[in-house]
């Protein structure tokens, strides 16, 4: 195996087999930052206890992880390409394995809060590099797989978050759901030491780094980030919420201005019409949010008004995560043989169908008959969506670029993922209260409501929008 390619070229699964190896461990260090998206859910409550937080402390928990990982996700891209794939890799790696261990140990609010930026600054690094590695040292039916595995992940981590969140929990503390990414970590380190060959330095290195592009477009994700977090608590007629998504517009404004006159872009002003790379970001974007919004609004049904402890609630989802695995299994086979916005567009319809299953359960239902059904339909689409989605972006993007688009498309899904919660907990709470027993039954109907109407868009988006091509079929040209 070779430490620097050029584009991939496209290669026959069996005349030109790479090593598994990076692959693998590329992909397990994506399953540690999805999963720690999702997983203090559950575990919520039981850090509030100990800690003595309250809900607003509690909030940002989740919110500085998305907050630093979904700012900064564009600029460790860029990073990657200009270094080198395999340090900035295991920079973030390292960072977040440690940055898990010392969260664990938090004694109050503001350590924990601290070790969360932590985690999500070093997943900003990590990330887009993780994508980049299997971009650039795969080809053919092989990248193509390891495409729909990556996109797979960034469902099922979000799911499997849950579970193991509730389960960890229940069964040790909420401390073992940070220190379990130790061990796992440490190994990961160890192995890419082994198994990812050293690439050259990028052209430029950093000499010629966008600074200004790189702290306005952070500032404007950052702040969107920030707002969309909020937003639960402010409300979207707010003057908070305005002011907010006012200043991370004007911001975005601003760095695609800086873009234009800079000599090496954070994002090249070419990536805009990439429209392989911009359509599934945007699909990406439209499924993240929905899973999210599926997985927090029945989390709250359970529990307000079924009765779940953590742990029955963080199982729930796992049949969601199973179907979701083989709806990754299914598109990497139809692939070959259908274009990837059809692929996408019937994942996306069969999300629509999950919602309106889930949207007529009520506070009579039983989990077999009123949630497993809509669940497994939710996970069955994601997973096909997931696996288009990522196999058509890293499309037509050469390997020199592939930090920034991985950067770009991760971007999606983590503002996706707040989005998601921010809009749709807004729209259930306009039926009902979603903290009540009493009302949280009509407010998650009208969210699952929402979420069906919302899929049936975006399958009109990944339809219309998305390539008419087959995923392991492209071949690389951006210029």
């Amino acid at each position: 195996m070779h430490g620097h390619h050029g584009p991939a070229v496209e290669a026959d699964a069996h005349s030109d087999t790479r090593p598994w190896g990076p692959m693998l461990v590329a992909l397990v260090a994506q399953v540690l930052v999805v999963i720690d998206i999702s997983v203090v859910n559950t575990a919520m409550p039981t850090i509030g206890h100990e800690l003595g937080l309250g809900s607003s402390d509690l909030q940002w928990v989740v919110t500085a992880y998305l907050l630093l990982s979904g700012g900064c996700l564009l600029l460790g891209g860029r990073i990657a390409d200009l270094i080198s794939r395999r340090t900035v890799f295991l920079t973030g790696l390292t960072l977040f394995t440690t940055a898990s261990l010392f969260t664990g140990f938090a004694s109050g609010g503001a350590e924990l809060i601290g070790g969360r930026a932590a985690q999500g600054a070093a997943a900003a690094l990590m990330t887009p590099a993780a994508l980049s590695i299997i971009s650039t040292t795969y080809a053919g039916t092989q990248k193509a797989r390891g495409l729909a595995l990556w996109g797979a992940i960034g469902g099922l981590g979000i799911a499997v978050g849950v579970a193991v969140g509730g389960v960890l929990t229940t069964w040790a503390s909420w401390e073992a759901i940070f220190w379990i990414n130790v061990p796992i970590g440490v190994l990961a380190i160890a192995a890419t030491f082994h198994v990812i060959a050293k690439d050259q330095k990028g052209p430029a290195g950093l000499a010629e780094f966008d600074v200004p592009g790189a702290l306005v477009g952070v500032g404007s994700l950052a702040t969107l980030m920030f707002t969309l977090a909020r937003v639960e608590s402010q409300g979207w007629a707010s003057v908070q919420t305005a002011v907010g998504l006012g200043v991370a517009g004007i911001l975005m404004v601003a760095f695609m201005l800086i873009e234009g006159r800079s000599a090496q872009p954070l994002v090249h002003p070419h990536t805009w019409k990439i429209s392989s790379l911009v359509s599934s970001t945007t699909v990406m974007l439209g499924i993240t949010g929905l899973l999210m919004a599926v997985v927090f609004l029945t989390s709250i049904f359970g529990q307000t008004a079924l009765g779940y402890s953590a742990l029955e609630s963080g199982v729930a989802f796992l049949p969601l995560a199973m179907t979701l695995v083989v709806g990754t299994h299914l598109a990497t086979h139809a692939s070959a043989h259908l274009p990837v916005r059809t692929i996408a567009a019937i994942g996306l319809a069969i999300v629509s169908g999950g919602g309106l299953l889930l949207s007529r359960a009520d506070s009579t239902s039983s989990y077999v008959g009123g949630l497993l059904p809509g669940l497994c339909l939710v996970g069955l689409g994601a997973g096909l969506v997931f696996a288009a989605v990522a196999g058509s972006a890293m499309n037509d993007i050469p390997a020199e670029h592939t930090g920034m688009a991985s950067g770009f498309l991760m971007t999606g899904h983590e503002v996706g993922a707040a989005l998601g919660v921010a809009v749709l907990s807004a729209v259930a709470g306009t039926a009902g209260n979603l903290t009540a027993a009493s009302g949280v039954a009509d407010a998650y109907s009208r969210g699952s409501m929402a979420i069906t109407a919302i899929a049936v868009v975006f399958a009109a988006v990944a339809a219309v929008w998305m390539p008419a091509g087959k995923a392991d079929a492209a071949h690389m040209h951006l210029h």
